[in-house]
């Protein structure tokens, strides 16, 4: 005999399983991040696509050229999120339209992803692009005398695992990087069996071998540590930790939490459309300059 609670029952949990592997694969961000980028102004900066500064499929970069140049052109880069998992440079066109329309040039680069690509392959893709932008920078008409690394999330950890890493990696920019600036980054936790990103490393090999938070070297770089004052993802403690072990070996390090933002409205509030609602833009201006400073 037929039963309607059975069938009702069963019918429920199948929409829940494909709404799962919905969520799974459809993050939140890609509908702000593509309507933030529809949004977007085009005007006061060229954008130039697809840049090519490795081999691979996504060996990929997009430059924003500002219309309004500094004396001393300094070189933004910036590294998108997405628990190394997800995530495109094509999301990131009002990151890079929010600090061309400020004097900066910004180049917004792919990385390969995992499951595919595991630790330190992204981390290994931003430092081949790092090279690439010091080889060919006359080419692309920009300055890698003064460069700053930025990341959001994922992108926060393989901008600091450029420079903080179990292997030195041979950058032709290392003593330009006048400051690295971390939003919402993962520095220093246990990823074995992490629901988000287990599956970007290997989990046999133990995260004190990974984290940047146990290759910290002194340097002259300044650090600047931002927090979402409502992050559900990333705890403070990854920042509080880095902070503290910056410290410690003597480098800057600086810690802005920005109000009213969670994990991924701290990345979306530096939109022209919203920056003047929030801190986060106005923050990392000022972080920039400071750093810039003779």
């Amino acid at each position: 005999m037929f039963n309607k609670s059975e069938y009702w029952i069963k019918q429920l949990n199948d929409t829940m399983g494909n709404a799962k592997d919905f969520i799974r694969d459809f993050r939140i961000y890609d509908v702000g991040s593509y309507a933030l980028n529809q949004l977007t102004p085009r005007e006061g900066y060229t954008l130039h696509e697809n840049i090519a500064y490795g081999l691979k499929a996504r060996h990929r970069l997009d430059l924003f050229k500002t219309h309004k140049p500094q004396l001393n052109q300094p070189l933004i880069i910036f590294v998108h999120g997405g628990a190394w998992t997800h995530g495109d440079k094509s999301s990131y066109r009002f990151v890079g339209e929010a600090f061309a329309r400020e004097g900066y040039d910004v180049a917004v680069i792919n990385y390969h992803l995992a499951p595919q690509y595991i630790f330190p392959s992204y981390v290994d893709d931003l430092t081949l692009a790092l090279n690439f932008l010091s080889l060919h920078q006359q080419k692309l008409a920009i300055r890698t005398d003064d460069v700053v690394l930025m990341g959001h999330s994922a992108g926060a950890f393989n901008v600091m695992s450029a420079v903080y890493h179990p292997q030195q990696y041979e950058l032709q920019c290392r003593a330009q990087i006048r400051a690295i600036i971390g939003v919402a980054g993962p520095y220093h936790f246990d990823y074995k069996g992490d629901p988000l990103c287990a599956e970007a490393f290997d989990q046999s090999v133990p995260f004190q071998q990974v984290m940047p938070y146990y290759f910290v070297a002194s340097n002259s770089i300044k650090h600047y540590l931002l927090m979402a004052e409502n992050d559900q993802i990333v705890g403070h403690n990854n920042t509080e930790d880095f902070d503290r072990v910056l410290k410690e070996k003597g480098n800057h390090s600086k810690m802005i939490v920005i109000p009213r933002t969670g994990h991924i409205t701290v990345m979306g509030s530096v939109s022209s459309l919203f920056s003047r609602y929030f801190e986060t833009k106005e923050q990392i201006l000022i972080s920039i300059e400071e750093a810039l400073k003779p």
